[in-house]
Formats: C-alpha cells, structure tokens, sequence
C-alpha cells in the first residue's frame, strides 16, 4: 500500500520507514528536519554519525532498488501537507512527526509552548488532512505510555470499564500525564477519538513504551543507513545514558531511588507493530488504542544489568544516586496490558544480555562523539 511516514528522518520514523520499503509498501517520508535542528539548539548530536535525509535515501535506493520520496516541511503549515497527500494519495499515514521529550518540553515557557503547538495543531492538520483528502486513510499515531502515568490500577489499552452508582460504560482510560509533552500526546488522543467518531475516522493510537536498541535488518545494511543514538539527558533515554556512562568511565546516574518502573520495547518491535497496524487496520469510525511495548523495568534493574554487561566487557560501572530531577511517582505500582498486539502476530524481540553488548559495543566504537557535559540533567520541574 502506499504509507506516508511523516517524522521519518527520526529515531522510530527511520527504520520504520525502510522496514515498511522493505516490505513492499509503497513508502514516502515526510519530515520537517526539527529533529536536527533541536541537536543544534542544544549543541548535541547523535552518538552514531548520521548522513543527510537525502543520502540516507539515495543510498537505500542504490542497495535496495526501491524509492522513497521525500516531503519536507512541517505539519504545522496546511498548505504544504494538503499538497503533499495530493501527490501521495496515502492509503496509511504514519504520525512520528511530533517534539518528543519530556525535559525539551519543561525547559521553559516557550518550550512548553512550541511543543503543545507543534504537536497539537499538527495533529489536528493531519485528521482535517485526511478528511478532506483521504477519508478512507488510515491514522496510524505514535502515543506513548506516559499518557497512563503510574496508577495504582491496572493499565488497560486504551479504555476502562467503570460502574458507578448502578450503571456501568466503556471509557477512556484516565491520564495522568507527567510532563507537558505527555500532556500534549493526551490532548491527541482526544482530539483523535472525536475525529473517529464525528466524521467516520480510522485511527490506531500506539501508546509506546521506551524504546531501546539501535540496528534493525535494513539498517545494518550499509553504514550510511544506521540509526541515530540520543544519549543527552534531553532527548536520549536512562538506558541509553547508562550505556554512555560505562563506555567513558562514569558512575551510572539512577535518578532517586531508582524504583520507577516504565514500559520498554525493542526497535525492532516498533517498526513490526506499524506493519501490523498498517496491514490490519482499525475499522471506517473506530479509535483503536494499543499498548506498545513488551517488557517493563524499573530504573535501577536497567543500571544494575548496564553494569553486569560492562564489566564482562573490561569497564568499570559504578552506580551512582542523583537528586530526581523530575517530579514523579518512585515507588508505584505497575501492571500494564499489552495483548492486542502480541494477538495480531508480535513476537518481541527481549532486552538479553547479547542486545545490551551490542548497543555498548556500538557506543564504545563513537565513544570519541559524547559531549560529555550533556549527559548529566540540567533540566528540572
């Protein structure tokens, strides 16, 4: 089918992009280049040197035989994005194209502000884009599990069957979100479910987990198709940074007691639940939510496994305690439900010990690319 992949120049939108392109689909990205600009503004990078947008292209086309066509600009300008689903005419529209960290949204004001906007008013561009232009289309939109917070309950995909006061229903699973970026992903989804249920919308909303690992099958294929790695303490994640701490010979920083407990999944397992989305999609006015992830850790297990690896490896990883910069549950219950997508054919790819030596391994080879002041939190709420 013909899939547009905006984000696609991003993290998850990458791979998943190649894979969709390896898999037949007809594949197009979208892409604004924020991303890149944000290592920019905060004098980052990726810890794997990366190729432009259009290298990454030419050179899959080269190894591979297939296209993708590029769409630059934002979501945020209608103009551009009626044009764009005129000449693509998508049968799936795949949503990375949104501002995702949590810290870049509470650095201030104005980053609270850029990301509810970009987020938000893209979002509502791309459900007015597909109404208008496609309305057969369907909206596959990366959530996260952060909309959930941390419950004391059970965390349910997406809906939540409440009696009260003799009457029983079927609704949305309260959020708690923790930051504004969480907040903004909320406003999404129920912006989306009225889309679905006023004008006839087909929408998944993949609430994801953490995602770790770097190569996937069609990455690995040269070294001009690898993924990047975010490492900074703004937009790379605790797994990531404990990885980087032990490759230059830092304590692996635990915020607080370490106990917080998050949903995590393999790279490898984002790009094959879009595929599943995208080929079993949700039905003409339904709001289909899944929980995307399959493994759960808390904060210190990451660190206490981070260490084990590197010391196999000849390292030196102590586990050192900061002050949480984050305002946030530490020891809470965590049950979350993810069948949906294990039932339409998922076979997770776990977090082993070979998959943590391989991302360290591929750290300690650009070890020499960590701007080491941007490990360590600078950003608090």
């Amino acid at each position: 089918m013909k899939i547009l992949v905006a984000g696609g120049d991003g993290f998850c939108g990458w791979p998943t992009a190649l894979y969709l392109s390896n898999q037949g689909h007809d594949v197009a990205i979208l892409d604004s280049q924020a991303r890149r600009t944000w290592d920019d503004e905060l004098k980052s990078n990726s810890l794997t040197p990366i190729e432009s947008l259009e290298n990454r292209v030419a050179i899959w086309k080269k190894i591979t035989g297939k296209n993708i066509d590029i769409y630059k600009g934002d979501l945020t300008s209608y103009d551009f994005l009626r044009e764009v689903m005129k000449q693509t005419k998508p049968e799936a529209f795949v949503h990375f194209a949104e501002q995702r960290s949590a810290p870049y949204s509470m650095i201030d004001r104005e980053h609270a502000v850029f990301t509810q906007t970009n987020n938000v008013v893209g979002t509502l561009n791309v459900i007015y884009a597909i109404r208008e232009m496609a309305p057969d289309c369907h909206l596959i939109k990366l959530g996260t599990m952060g909309e959930y917070g941390q419950p004391n309950i059970d965390i349910e995909e997406g809906y939540l069957r409440v009696e009260h006061n003799g009457r029983e229903d079927v609704l949305p699973y309260p959020k708690q979100p923790g930051s504004m970026y969480h907040l903004s992903k909320v406003h999404d989804s129920h912006n989306l479910m009225f889309a679905c249920k006023t004008w006839g919308l087909r929408v998944t909303d993949l609430n994801q987990g953490i995602v770790y690992g770097l190569h996937t099958e069609e990455t690995m294929m040269d070294p001009g198709l690898v993924n990047r790695l975010d490492y900074d303490a703004v937009f790379g994640t605790a797994l990531n940074r404990f990885l980087i701490q032990a490759a230059i010979g830092h304590d692996l920083t635990v915020y607080g007691s370490g106990k917080q407990t998050r949903a995590f999944l393999n790279i490898a397992d984002t790009v094959r639940c879009i595929q599943i989305a995208a080929e079993e999609p949700a039905d003409q006015g339904e709001f289909r939510v899944f929980n995307q992830f399959t493994e759960d850790f808390s904060v210190l297990d990451l660190a206490e496994r981070v260490q084990n690896i590197a010391k196999e490896e000849g390292l030196q990883a102590e586990i050192g305690r900061l002050n949480n910069p984050r305002v946030e549950k530490e020891d809470h219950y965590y049950k979350a439900i993810n069948t949906n997508l294990i039932d339409l054919g998922l076979e997770p790819h776990l977090l082993t010990d070979d998959v943590l030596r391989n991302i360290l391994k591929t750290v300690i080879k650009h070890k020499d690319r960590v701007i080491k002041e941007n490990v360590m939190p600078q950003i608090t709420w």
